[in-house]
């Protein structure tokens, strides 16, 4: 809104200083300092409220230090997250922006599936709220939205080389800019494979099933991209076990996400490191300013001893806010280090249920690899204090996000 305001003001009125919101450094600044007010401003007023309320987390006797204090803890503070987002993004950000349209939905989507799975919880005091079925059903639907129109809409390219486009015979897929200039912009089934010099890699080219490249596409990219969101937004979700766990991770991973949205934004930066140019998505970096400050803005309140939880209001929301950014980048071959710290709890939990149940059928008694899972749980049995545990992991999360940054060069 203001960025549509002081664009207007600007070419009519020539008010100086108004064309300071052209920049995205400025509205990135920005952003994260509003993220970060609304946060502070209106965070204890929705705690009270939820206090209030006596919207607080019931705990399960887990035998884990300190677990029974958290007791009447207000949750759904994922709201606070969703606010501290939304307002600046609405504010801040170009909301013709196709990218932003698609990130604007998945706040808000995931952000109301997660709300129904807490207030069943909640109000209805049922422990196990939203059904699993309709959770993946509407990561399932978001998949589908981003995926069908990132294979459709026409302001979602990947700008190259004329003569690569037609080695990689991808002129059938290409609208040229103009005549005279040496670039095309190709629609839209390229991506960036780290670690490897000629790093693009065509969906349309991986599955000989058909002469039509777009349905080639089709059968592995809309399934890829569903399965990642749900991967992701769950894996999110389990991290969400200790106090600012989640939060710090996030914020560290959307700081990732906004380098990546800034170089692969600008045409010199992309052109430099030899990735993919990708116009209009540098509008990307106010967005992810904006999620970095809603996840260090609720870590005044999240972080250790918390005086509220997320709830799946937030965990679900971040995690699908994270997959979709690295789909929408073409850094989605990336997640698995991105992600690192998401994936080794998912993981952490497939193991121990996988072999607890195959013992179980072999020696009649089911046996467990880790002490608890997730993994976070395991090192808390282990005897580690709850802000160690916390501290360690968002270390291990800055090691991955900065070799994320250098596979940019690393080739």
């Amino acid at each position: 809104m203001l960025y549509a305001l002081f664009e207007y003001i600007e070419s009519h009125f020539d008010l100086p200083g108004a064309r300071l919101f052209q920049y995205i450094s400025f509205r990135s600044a920005l952003a994260v300092i509003i993220s970060l007010i609304v946060t502070l401003f209106f965070g204890k007023k929705i705690i009270n409220l939820l206090a209030r309320k006596q919207i607080g987390e019931s705990i399960r006797d887990l035998g884990l230090s300190g677990q029974k204090s958290k007791e009447g803890t207000p949750t759904m503070g994922g709201i606070i997250i969703i606010l501290a987002i939304m307002v600046p993004t609405l504010l801040l950000a170009d909301l013709t922006n196709i990218y932003i349209q698609l990130m604007i939905f998945t706040v808000v989507w995931m952000g109301l599936i997660g709300f129904v799975d807490d207030y069943i919880k909640v109000f209805r005091k049922n422990k196990s709220g939203l059904k699993g079925k309709f959770k993946v059903m509407g990561q399932i639907i978001l998949g589908l939205v981003i995926s069908i129109t990132m294979l459709n809409n026409r302001d979602i390219t990947v700008r190259i080389d004329k003569k690569l486009a037609k080695e990689s015979q991808l002129d059938r897929a290409v609208s040229p800019i103009d005549d005279e200039t040496p670039y095309v912009d190709v629609h839209n089934y390229l991506t960036n494979v780290p670690f490897l010099k000629e790093n693009q890699l065509d969906y349309s080219q991986i599955l000989p099933v058909s002469d039509n490249g777009r349905t080639n596409a089709v059968l592995i990219f809309i399934p890829l991209v569903v399965f990642i969101i749900i991967a992701v937004s769950n894996a999110s979700n389990l991290t969400d076990g200790l106090d600012g766990l989640a939060t710090g991770v996030s914020a560290i991973i959307g700081a990732t996400l906004g380098i990546f949205s800034y170089v692969s934004g600008n045409t010199i930066f992309a052109e430099y490191l030899n990735i993919f140019y990708l116009p209009a998505t540098s509008e990307l970096v106010v967005f992810s300013a904006c999620f970095v400050g809603a996840c260090v803005g609720f870590l005044w309140y999240n972080a250790y001893p918390a005086t509220i939880f997320m709830g799946d209001t937030g965990s679900l929301t971040l995690g699908a806010i994270i997959a979709s950014m690295s789909i929408l980048l073409r850094k989605e071959l990336l997640i698995p280090i991105l992600c690192g710290i998401f994936l080794v709890e998912a993981l952490s939990v497939v193991l121990q249920v996988s072999y607890f149940k195959y013992t179980k059928r072999k020696y009649g008694e089911g046996r467990r690899i880790f002490k608890m899972s997730p993994l976070h749980h395991h090192y808390q049995k282990l005897g580690y204090h709850e802000s160690k545990i916390v501290s360690r992991f968002w270390i291990i999360g800055v090691m991955l996000a900065v070799v994320a940054i250098i596979t940019l060069k690393i080739r």
